[in-house]
């Protein structure tokens, strides 16, 4: 009755705590401007089952898609193990399902001990990867500090939960050969079959009872540990993969966003305005802002994407901007608007009235201003180096798009700030003047009436 009451508080404490957390996180998303979601919705759940459930773009480096496949497979797979392990702790039996479904019980824990026996190769592997072989994108300056710790600490609580399984699982399989009373026979499990009596087969009953017990916990609460870092981690991919390839735009990726100020504007100054008046502009009306410059004119979507970075690298390892030396890395695009997502979502629940546009009133996303924007984060240098080639899109194996929040910024730069590097403006001036990209001493159209 003590180890029930002990796991539903600990259980209740850590699922309030991470539900918290995800909270934030869907606020800090919403932070940014609405968007609406056309398309087929056929298409976005195909994307959902092939990309994000079907790993169907991490196929495209087969080496480490298997081994990603490997944890990724265990990961959902272990849920049911889980299942069990809440109803186990709350009321206080062990192994529910054992006996009511026989041999199929067996088949299923034993399937999932063998997923995890390669998930543990994978994670040594991928640590390896990550730390001995040195691979360049994960070595880039984006990913010094922080974001290298979070890469392997990820990978160190998968090894901790996987020692937790085998813990549980192998000194179970003893105390079931011994026939101790309260463990009941599961059938030969694929790995602790002959793990557990490998590595505690010379112990006294007692201690058996103890180790089973020591990796019953472990394993649960390395669980909510990992459920509680979750928010904090670059492994949110993990739940916000799904909604991001659900949401990722389904227009041919060389087809540009088009902005309706912009062809409102050309419409009133050629006279082409439509009876609703729209396209004319009051003299007092303010001029709309062009682009965007900060988390609150970024679409949602944008802001989702950035919290459903993986941090693989993929998109600035193909980067011809990045390859070439500039400063450009999708990656880091990404990571900085979530970076500083965070930073006003931290500002906002603090409740100081001294990140408030207005003092007297409450502190929030419409009343938010701390005299920072993206431009903080990002460097003009950074987006100006864009060749808008669409690579770092094809390769985001989650379907990101960090070409939309740059295209975004580089508007916002030129349209509103009216601002830009000094080798553009002769482009800009002879488009404006004569509708070409080159200076021209004819009229453009000239050849059309000879």
């Amino acid at each position: 009755m003590i180890q029930q009451i002990i796991f539903i508080i600990v259980a209740a404490a850590a699922l309030g705590y991470a539900a918290r957390q995800f909270l934030r996180v869907r606020r800090n998303i919403l932070l940014g401007q609405d968007e609406a979601t056309t398309g087929d919705p056929g298409a976005r759940w195909s994307n959902v089952l092939l990309v994000a459930f079907g790993q169907k773009k991490m196929f495209k480096r087969w080496i480490p898609a298997v081994f990603h496949f490997f944890i990724y497979a265990a990961f959902l797979i272990t849920q049911i193990e889980l299942i069990e392990i809440f109803i186990d702790g709350i009321f206080g039996v062990h192994r529910f399902f054992a006996s009511g479904l026989g041999g199929f019980y067996t088949f299923v824990i034993s399937f999932i001990e063998i997923l995890s026996l390669l998930a543990f190769v994978a994670t040594i592997i991928f640590l390896a990867r990550r730390n001995a072989l040195k691979l360049p994108r994960f070595h880039k300056p984006e990913m010094k500090g922080w974001p290298k710790l979070d890469g392997n600490l990820i990978l160190i609580f998968e090894l901790i939960l996987l020692v937790g399984i085998f813990s549980m699982n192998g000194a179970d399989m003893v105390l079931q050969s011994r026939g101790v009373e309260h463990y009941s026979d599961t059938g030969n499990l694929a790995v602790s079959s002959w793990l557990g009596p490998a590595l505690f087969g010379g112990l006294s009953d007692g201690t058996l009872v103890a180790v089973e017990r020591f990796g019953w916990w472990l394993h649960l609460i390395m669980v909510f540990v990992f459920l509680n870092y979750l928010p904090k981690s670059k492994h949110l991919h993990i739940v916000l993969a799904f909604p991001n390839t659900y949401f990722a735009r389904l227009r041919p990726r060389g087809e540009m966003e088009n902005m309706p100020e912009i062809m409102n504007e050309v419409k009133s100054m050629m006279g082409l305005g439509d009876d609703t008046g729209e396209a004319d502009l009051s003299m007092e009306e303010e001029l709309p802002e062009f682009g965007a410059n900060d988390v609150f004119t970024m679409s949602w979507k944008n802001v989702l994407g950035a919290y459903a970075c993986t941090e693989c690298g993929r998109c600035t390892a193909v980067c011809p901007a990045n390859i070439t030396g500039k400063k450009l890395s999708p990656r880091k695009i990404m990571m900085d608007i979530r970076d500083r997502a965070e930073e006003i979502g931290q500002r906002l629940d603090s409740g100081n009235k001294e990140f408030a546009r207005d003092p007297e009133q409450p502190l929030s996303k419409e009343n938010y201003e701390d005299g920072k924007s993206l431009f903080d984060y990002i460097s003009r240098e950074e987006i100006h180096a864009c060749t808008t080639c669409n690579a770092c899109v094809e390769a985001c194996p989650v379907l990101i798009n960090p070409l939309e929040p740059i295209l975004k910024m580089r508007r916002y730069e030129i349209l509103t700030e009216s601002a830009g590097p000094s080798d553009w403006l002769p482009m800009f001036n002879s488009i404006e003047n004569q509708g070409a990209a080159w200076a021209m001493n004819i009229d453009r159209e000239q050849w059309t009436r000879e």
